[in-house]
């Protein structure tokens, strides 16, 4: 594996990947928890390791238009480089550790290509954690289902920075973009962890990635777990509206149900709200639909 979008200044690393820009000492990991400092140099030490592999309807990923009624194999990994206190896979997205208790397994980029075809599969998704904080392995797999004609999926916080996620859309057929809210302070006090002084606007760099998603053609369906309390209001809904019209009305937005998990205890999503908040949503973009109702 080679090191991607990382420098070494003596025996500190700086990892460029995503907008926490984690500048980490040796023998440290930076707020992704997975990549890490070894005398200097970037380790990954979970890369290819495997927290659940499944084949799932397209549908589940979102995706409702690319490739509607299909089969997917999809992956995930541990790591996140959020901390939002909701999230609903945070077993593998904030607990690294289940690589040492013997779940899940270490898989080389050739055999996820292999399952997918056995499967028959005709996507690959990258998805359940937080995929783009393992980029290497990622581009890996990609590189190798392009050759074999399989398409790449990726469901992403799209918490990255500009120069590595081109270098994964050029790979890349279609994404699934969590947009979580529209509110930069949210994301720093609330879906942040410790976040440091030197990093970059998280909600921008999302709103950079979703752009960048659309002007290089990659198909993109966007997702907001909508969460009472934290990013319910009509005015933010109508924000988050907004900016995907600016971009192109047709673009499909997901307005996700959320329920009480890891350590969120808010309410759970009323139906009739979700209901009522896509309705009003369909007044701008032509594509709303909502899930876990």
């Amino acid at each position: 594996m080679i090191p991607l979008f990382t420098t070494s200044d003596g025996e500190i690393v700086h990892c460029g990947l995503c907008p926490n820009n984690c500048k980490i000492n040796s023998g440290k990991f930076g707020l992704c928890q997975v990549r890490g400092n070894k005398g200097g140099k970037l380790i990954i030490p979970y890369s290819g390791f495997i927290s659940a592999l499944a084949i799932d309807p397209i549908e589940k990923k979102p995706l409702y238009h690319f490739n509607p009624g299909s089969k997917i194999l999809s992956l995930g990994f541990t790591g996140c480089n959020l901390r939002c206190p909701f999230c609903q896979n945070w077993h593998i997205s904030q607990d690294t550790s289940i690589c040492e208790q013997g779940q899940g397994k270490r898989m080389k980029p050739q055999e996820i290509i292999s399952a997918a075809l056995k499967a028959g599969t005709p996507s690959i998704a990258y998805t359940y954690s937080e995929p783009l904080v393992h980029a290497e392995y990622v581009l890996e797999c990609m590189a190798l289902a392009r050759e074999q004609g399989i398409k790449n999926v990726l469901v992403t916080n799209g918490c990255i920075n500009k120069e590595p996620a081109k270098v994964i859309l050029e790979l890349t057929d279609a994404v699934n973009a969590d947009l979580k809210c529209f509110s930069a302070e949210t994301y720093k006090k609330t879906l942040g962890y410790n976040v440091p002084a030197h990093a970059q606007d998280m909600l921008q760099a999302v709103l950079d990635f979703i752009k960048l998603c659309y002007e290089m053609g990659v198909h993109l369906e966007i997702t907001t777990l909508v969460v009472p309390e934290l990013n319910d209001s009509q005015e933010e809904l109508n924000d988050i509206a907004d900016f995907i019209g600016s971009l192109n009305r047709d673009i499909p937005w997901h307005l996700s149900a959320y329920h009480p998990d890891y350590r969120w205890n808010a309410p759970p999503t009323d139906r009739t709200f979700l209901l009522n908040a896509a309705k009003e949503a369909r007044k701008k973009l032509t594509n709303v639909h909502t899930g876990n109702i």
